[in-house]
């Protein structure tokens, strides 16, 4: 895909990569050792991942009145991790297919693991509504299967239906376009390990590229196949977090019951995952040494869309407020007053700074360009969005239409450790990741070497 670029265009990649050095800079991590930072951060994750598994094995053992959920709040800490990994989960699909289509040369430095974090990131978030059900042995039971039961069906009505299939098939279609992304990066790391002469890892990576040669059949059907994944995909970037939404706009609870909820999530979804995005990816690249291939073009233009979703997400929240005025219901006008000035109202006044004030720092181009500055904004952006679908949860459903129900929710020490654990195993999952896949898709960057390279750019 080698094309003219304008001068004026700053380089994506830097350093005088050639194409040798390109393959050997993103299989090092491979085939090289890994470093104290990598083992250190392995360490960590998966000793939080076994607490985390450990607090699912004692909820399993001793039933979910581990937890903190109670019978006024029983949607709380669960649901809301779960709607927080699932829009954690919304970028990589953004990056990997909608600016596939808008052919935008910047995403190919950052899509393979955009696309991880989404795999990595969905299954934490399914774990939520699994061990909700309390008896995750009969989790089959929300998928349309004959039964002996009689009449036992699922109800196509429910919107927590709708989240099964929308979910599943955002997962499937994600996961093969990641994968569809690898194959030809396999047969590199292949051949790399064939000239170091270790024929078990080049036998492993020879299955998983499934022989692949580089025949230009080969690649056309490589390029025909991602433009179709790409065109699934993107309606998913719009449906799944709509679908979610509707978990709560289809009720009649003052808070929730608001048509505004899927746009409003939808650009939620993206704002936190590219956070998310950039937290990694500014670790990876000071970690894995990658500091050539992502450079502070690539922050910038992500910067960029984290200023369009946050300002999004920032309009939505004054839409609700102003809605609950104007409709003149005084239970969904006291829902908003109680979530500002109510027992609840640091969460809710955490949220308004984190994902309306602190991203609009990013219309100063020293900040929008600073990686120091950008990596503290991501985090208080990712705190920012767990605490938005914390108040919209807990503060909607602690106070209702009686006041004799009204009662404060607080997680225990398994709430915590369950979402403590998921970070583990989604970091314990994304550092395996780094050491066993190419972190980079080095053939689509290699497609871009000779226009976007500061070696080849006149």
């Amino acid at each position: 895909m080698a094309s003219h670029e304008a001068h004026i265009r700053e380089p994506l990649i830097i350093g005088k990569k050639d194409y040798h050095q390109v393959t050997e800079d993103i299989t090092y991590p491979i085939a090289g050792k890994a470093n104290k930072y990598w083992w250190m951060a392995f360490t960590v994750s998966f000793i939080t991942m076994l607490w985390g598994v450990g607090c699912l094995a004692y909820t399993v053992g001793t039933g979910i009145g581990v937890w903190g959920s109670n019978k006024t709040v029983g949607w709380a800490w669960d649901i809301t991790n779960f709607v927080w990994w699932i829009g954690i989960g919304h970028a990589g699909t953004l990056i990997s297919a909608v600016l596939l289509l808008f052919r935008q040369k910047w995403r190919m430095s950052i899509n393979r693991s955009a696309e991880a974090m989404t795999i990595f990131a969905v299954i934490c978030a399914a774990l939520f509504p699994v061990f909700h059900m309390g008896r995750v042995w009969l989790a089959y039971w929300v998928l349309p299967l004959p039964n002996q039961f009689g009449s036992l069906w699922v109800n196509f009505n429910s919107p927590l239906l709708w989240d099964v299939f929308a979910i599943s098939t955002y997962f499937t279609v994600s996961l093969v376009f990641w994968y569809l992304g690898l194959v030809p990066d396999f047969a590199t790391v292949r051949d790399k390990f064939a000239r170091m002469g270790k024929p078990l890892q080049q036998k492993i990576y020879n299955g998983l590229s499934f022989g692949w040669s580089g025949s230009a059949r080969q690649w056309h059907r490589f390029e025909e196949l991602s433009l179709v994944l790409a065109g699934l995909s993107t309606p998913l970037v719009l449906s799944v977090h709509t679908i979610v939404s509707m978990d709560f706009a289809t009720s009649v609870i003052p808070g929730w019951h608001t048509t505004i909820f899927p746009p409003y999530f939808v650009a939620g979804a993206i704002f936190s995952g590219f956070a998310m995005v950039l937290t990694l990816m500014l670790i990876a690249r000071k970690t894995l040494n990658l500091e050539h291939y992502i450079t502070v073009n690539h922050v910038e233009s992500m910067n960029k869309i984290i200023i369009l979703t946050g300002s999004i997400v920032g309009v939505a929240y004054l839409t609700e407020l102003f809605i609950s005025w104007y409709s003149g219901v005084e239970y969904e006008q006291y829902a908003f007053l109680n979530r500002a000035s109510g027992p609840y109202w640091w969460a809710y006044w955490s949220m308004m700074t984190c994902n309306v004030i602190t991203p609009q720092l990013f219309w100063i181009k020293k900040i929008r360009r600073s990686f120091t500055a950008t990596f503290i904004i991501s985090i208080f952006v990712n705190i920012g969005m767990w605490f938005e679908r914390f108040v919209i949860i807990v503060t909607s459903l602690h106070r209702d239409y009686l006041p004799s129900s009204w009662v404060m929710f607080h997680p225990t020490f398994v709430d915590i450790g369950i979402f403590v654990g998921t970070l583990g195993i989604f970091f314990t999952m994304f550092l395996l990741f780094c050491r066993t896949f190419p972190v980079i898709a080095m053939a689509e960057l290699k497609s871009i070497l000779k226009s976007s390279g500061d070696k080849y750019k006149k």
